[in-house]
């Protein structure tokens, strides 16, 4: 078909008619669509139908090298080429001259996307800006630009119907925010279709934006002792309420210059921090918390006093007298103390002045062994009274002891039950005791079955570093019907008791009754004169008895 084309073309070349060389010729250019990326190169090839035809070439302000050429066609290369233009293709064939144009596109694809959020740290419930551009990019009508949040569709945009003075490659959006965008990924994808212009599809995407919400409302709060005592440990803490994220504050706290070392914690809605704080300075300082969140940052004081206040002296002369011995308990404030403090020694008759010691003299006693003595100093320190107390305990010393409550010197056991040789001895430093029975000594601290054999003396010896003490224990073993014969016996006995005392007692009381009440009128005389020698002699018998 071509070749049958060519040589139609050729016979009526051969051939023209009057006036047919001007009406037949045609002027061509190729490619008949130029699309070049933006600084390359384009070849251009300019031809025409002429047989013999006159001058020709290209026009354009593109910088143009021609570089080959044949009967009817010319070829040239355009170099760097950087914006659209319109390219004229001409030759003359018998003095008529005719031309063909071509729009050169130039095309630069979104290599570079830019996606900004701002501010990164929003505020709930404030608005937030989404913002994509594009730096270079042609031809902007075929760019579409979508804002995305995730993989949802926030916003899209295309620039076919921009003006050219307005042409600017972005797409910006304002967004309230929520707590539930906390985190989210915003991007922005861009896509150049060149598909009207003969080309392709380029497709680029921004680097991915988090975003923060935050809420910050409040101002921190120290929770802090307005006294701290020098060299002490005391428990601090910084609190903020109405936060999120609550996990992400952070806590900084100083005792002057002095940082301290937190454990942070979070629930809900609220973040706190704990330490523990050693003032070792005294005098008026100051607790800060600086707290921050994002771009927001808030710095709470608390002023506190630090003071010194050790515990009071206690002195005993001798902790470990004998009985009998005088001894003097003195308390003391300390010499880091200031001011000096007010004291009481308990068991002191009286109260020192402010600033002197406390002071008791002692005669010890057996009894006093164990008891414990306390001094207490109190001072006020901004307004507050502190009180201190120390506390030592007094060890009197004696002989042993056996007094017959702890260690009877007679008693009863009952046949065939598991029995203890009951004797506690007294004394300070603690004795020991030793028994013997029949010349061998018995261990007193092992139960045993109750027999016959066991009845007899024991010889119990009760030794400390100051004596010894020994006594005699008479033990007498018992049957069993004894013991219980004996407890009957005895609650026979006890009820006879009881029943004597009540008859004793009513009847000391019934005659004071008898006086006190009121006869009959008409009751018989013999019955009213041995009623009233009756009232005469328990008369008698109650004022005897103090009724």
């Amino acid at each position: 078909m071509e070749m049958l084309l060519f040589c139609v073309w050729a016979l009526l070349a051969l051939n023209p008619g009057p006036g047919a060389t001007e009406e037949i010729f045609e002027v061509s250019i190729w490619p008949d669509q130029a699309l070049v990326k933006l600084g390359q190169s384009l070849m251009i090839n300019c031809s025409t139908t002429c047989p013999d035809p006159g001058p020709g070439g290209i026009e354009t302000y593109l910088k143009k090298t021609q570089v080959d050429k044949g009967p009817q066609w010319k070829e040239f290369l355009l170099e760097d080429v950087t914006e659209n233009s319109v390219l004229q293709c001409f030759f003359s064939c018998a003095g008529i001259q005719k031309d063909t144009s071509l729009d050169i596109t130039v095309y630069q694809p979104p290599e570079q996307v830019i996606l900004e959020l701002q501010p990164a740290w929003v505020a709930m419930d404030e608005a937030f800006t989404v913002k994509c551009h594009v730096p270079s990019v042609a031809p902007l009508e075929n760019l579409t630009l979508t804002l995305l949040q995730g993989n949802q569709e926030l916003h899209r945009k295309d620039f076919m119907n921009l003006a050219v003075a307005s042409q600017r490659a972005e797409i910006t959006i304002n967004v309230k925010a929520q707590r539930e965008d906390d985190r989210c990924n915003f991007s922005c994808c861009a896509e150049l279709d060149l598909s009207s212009h003969g080309g392709g599809l380029f497709h680029s995407s921004s680097a991915i934006k988090v975003l923060r919400i935050f809420e910050f409302s409040e101002s921190p709060q120290i929770w802090v002792s307005s006294l701290l005592e020098i060299g002490m440990a005391e428990a601090v803490s910084c609190e903020l309420a109405r936060v999120f994220p609550a996990r992400e504050v952070m806590f900084h706290m100083f005792l002057g210059d002095q940082e301290l070392s937190l454990f942070v914690s979070w629930k809900g809605d609220t973040a706190w921090a704990n330490a523990t704080v050693r003032a070792m300075e005294t005098g008026d300082q100051e607790l800060s918390c600086l707290v921050s969140l994002g771009p927001m940052e808030q710095k709470t004081r608390e002023p506190v006093h630090v003071y010194s206040f050790p515990p009071p002296i206690l002195e005993i002369e001798e902790l470990y007298p004998l009985a009998g011995t005088d001894i003097n308990v003195t308390c003391l404030g300390h010499v880091l103390t200031s001011p000096s403090p007010t004291l009481r020694l308990k068991g002191a008759p009286d109260l020192p002045a402010p600033g002197e010691p406390a002071w008791l003299l002692l005669t010890t006693r057996e009894e006093d062994n164990g008891r414990n003595f306390s001094c207490e100093a109190s001072l006020e320190v901004q307004g507050q009274r502190l009180s201190k107390t120390t506390a030592v305990q007094l060890h009197v010393l004696y002989k042993p002891r056996l007094e017959e409550s702890d260690c009877p010197g007679y008693q009863t056991w009952v046949k065939g039950t598991e029995q203890l040789l009951a004797c506690v001895p007294k004394g300070n430093p603690t004795p020991t005791l030793v028994c013997t029975w029949n010349g061998v000594i018995f261990n007193f601290e092992v139960p045993r079955k109750a027999t016959q054999n066991h009845t007899g003396t024991y010889c119990c010896t009760a030794s400390n570093q100051l004596g010894s003490v020994s006594k005699d224990i008479a033990v007498i073993v018992r049957g069993l019907d004894e013991g219980i014969s004996s407890a009957i016996f005895v609650i026979i006995i006890v009820a006879l008791g009881v029943g004597v005392i009540t008859i004793a007692l009513y009847l000391n009381y019934r005659p004071c009754k008898i006086e006190r009440r009121k006869l009959p009128y008409r009751q018989k005389e013999k019955n009213k004169e041995e009623e009233s020698q009756f009232a005469v002699q328990q008369a008698e018998k109650c004022n005897a008895h103090n009724c």
